[in-house]
């Protein structure tokens, strides 16, 4: 245990961050290790690979991923921008590298090939883009002279633009819903959210249009006609597992789902551990959300308080659209449920998102002395 009488780097950090948020995320990741158990092996046996390939690759990520995570989480806000400005330049660079090289899975190019390994440069675009739309909007709150509302509008374009280009629509809704809500929480005009609010209606309804296989998601989902067979075995998964669950090893329908360790893990829990589980899960996302929008809450500093409230619109909208995917509540797509689903990229660029959220949220001496003259002034006696 740590002593409060140190004052090393480590003491300091062990006693400002908030160390129950720090436990949620090593408790999911936790989980999402004990069901790399449950949904893998029948996925690696069916594509001829040894049962546990791909939970030893998960045991193997979980390394890097705790140890950027605790990394960045040292970190002060003024670090916090500059590290995530490099972090957008460079996966900006490799989104634009994978359209022309990188490797095509199902039409889309969304991933490069790194020493062996397969990045998705736009994982770690999302947590840098947050950081940066945030600094920003409270750039142009703190000076209105400085254009940063037009900044962001330009980045986002630029962001949109190259992950439509991929194609890959569904991370352009989460980026957008992100960004909206953040645009929203600076204040902005009402007359620029009605705009732009249109401007994204327009695209999405253009998307339907103009992307045959957007069309075919959206019509399968509103028909039940075609190809539903990953919802369809889902559902089933899920209701078989009823409340209790089958029990660790004992799910059958997840043998024959084909992303049960990626984008339908969600169904895999739901059939070996139950609803009651599943419930659990849920809440855990639900308490990060809602503790990271208190903690912006109650922060006086714009780009601290935006910051905050993007990383956790993105833990939680990305959840969010993986488990209503999987319940069929929203078309299918291609999302992961993080620090559950195996994925490299997708853990490691989620360590990025809670090391930044950790390192926003961590007591310092101006915050603690604001609280404190908020705790007084709220028992200030009645005269």
């Amino acid at each position: 245990m740590v002593s409060r009488a140190e004052r090393g780097p480590v003491a300091e950090w062990f006693w400002t961050i908030d160390r129950i948020f720090l436990f949620a995320f090593v408790f999911l990741m936790g989980l999402g290790f004990m069901m790399s158990f449950a949904a893998s092996p029948s996925v690696a046996e069916r594509i001829g690979l040894e049962s546990f390939y791909f939970v030893k690759r998960h045991a193997v990520f979980l390394f890097p991923t705790l140890a950027v995570m605790v990394a960045i989480s040292f970190a002060s806000p003024r670090q916090v921008r500059r590290m995530a400005l490099v972090i957008f330049a460079g996966s900006v660079f490799l989104m634009l590298v994978a359209l022309f090289f990188g490797v095509e899975v199902k039409g889309s190019r969304r991933w490069v090939s790194i020493a062996g390994l397969s990045v998705q440069p736009s994982e770690f675009m999302k947590p840098a883009f947050v950081i940066i739309c945030a600094w920003l909007f409270s750039e142009h709150a703190r000076q209105p002279e400085i254009p940063g509302n037009l900044f962001a509008i330009i980045l986002f374009g630029i962001v949109a633009a190259l992950l439509v280009a991929q194609p890959d629509l569904g991370q352009t809704v989460l980026v957008t819903a992100i960004w909206g809500g953040m645009f929203f929480m600076a204040g902005m005009p009402w007359l620029w959210i009605i705009v732009l609010g249109g401007l994204g209606a327009a695209g999405f309804v253009s998307a339907y249009f103009v992307f045959p296989h957007v069309a075919g998601r959206i019509d399968r989902f509103l028909t039940g006609e075609g190809d539903t067979y990953q919802v369809d075995t889902a559902r089933e998964a899920i209701v078989r597992g009823n409340w209790f669950g089958q029990g660790p090893g004992e799910g059958t329908i997840k043998r024959i789902l084909p992303d049960s360790h990626t984008d339908f893990i969600f169904a895999v829990a739901a059939e070996e551990f139950g609803i009651i589980f599943c419930m659990v899960l849920v809440a855990i996302f639900a308490f990060i959300v809602l503790r990271g929008l208190s903690h912006a809450s109650r922060e006086r500093d714009d780009f601290t308080r935006l910051a905050i409230a993007g990383l956790v619109l993105l833990i939680g909208f990305q959840s969010m659209i993986n488990i209503a995917v999987n319940l069929e509540l929203m078309p299918a797509k291609g999302m992961t449920l993080p620090l559950i689903s195996y994925g490299g990229s997708s853990m490691v660029a989620i360590a990025i998102s809670v090391g930044f959220l950790l390192a926003l949220t961590r007591r310092r001496p101006e915050k603690r002395a604001h609280e404190r003259r908020l705790f007084r002034g709220n028992f200030v006696p009645a005269e």
